[in-house]
């Protein structure tokens, strides 16, 4: 396997190998038909085998305290991606593109990564087996049909009726919400700390 930066000619292998990892994880309906770019600088690392992308890895950085991170001091920088298509995991590439990406970030001077997620438990167990700690989280909450949206979601517009709402729910009622509504997750910050 070879671990190297990602180069324009990639994005579709890319694409391909982010949505087939994310088809198994609360993620799933999260589908790029490209590659974002980003705003700031970025670590964007690919995984190669067998003449394809099996592993990715970006993580946008700040040039400046609190552009890119949600908390903590100092530079750092977020994990936007990070995936192994399927038919190659447990073979350690997901840990080694961490690994590559981690030392890179330290050459930029970040402090800590700082990656969300949602509440895939395997997922979380990677995290923590990787030295990261969770710190902070919120719910995605989608409301869907007419008995979700009556009373929470509604337009002023004439003849514009919502049928699908997407939200963010930060309150001390998580309980209740994940009562409320059918599709609720567990939106979880992890930190590390370089």
């Amino acid at each position: 396997m070879e671990i190297r930066n990602y180069q324009s000619s990639d994005e579709q292998g890319w694409v391909r190998c982010r949505v087939l990892s994310f088809l198994d994880t609360a993620y799933f309906d999260n589908v790029l038909k490209e590659k974002e770019q980003y705003e700031n600088p970025a670590i964007e690392l690919v995984a190669i085998e067998d003449g394809q992308i099996v592993g990715l890895l970006d993580i946008e950085y700040e040039l400046q305290e609190g552009t890119v991170c949600s908390r903590g001091t100092g530079l750092g920088g977020m994990i936007w991606h990070i995936a192994v298509h399927p038919d190659y995991r447990r073979r350690a590439i997901a840990s080694e593109l961490l690994r590559k990406g981690e030392e890179l970030a330290r050459k930029e001077k970040l402090n800590r990564l700082e990656a969300w997620t949602r509440d895939d438990q395997w997922v979380h167990t990677w995290y923590e087996k990787n030295g990261f700690q969770q710190v902070d989280s919120y719910l995605h909450v989608y409301l869907e049909g007419e008995t979700e949206l009556k009373g929470n979601i509604s337009s002023t517009l004439p003849k514009l009726y919502p049928v699908l709402s997407f939200a963010h729910y930060g309150g001390n009622q998580k309980d209740n919400i994940k009562k409320r509504f059918k599709r609720v997750h567990d939106c979880i910050c992890f930190e590390k700390i370089l």
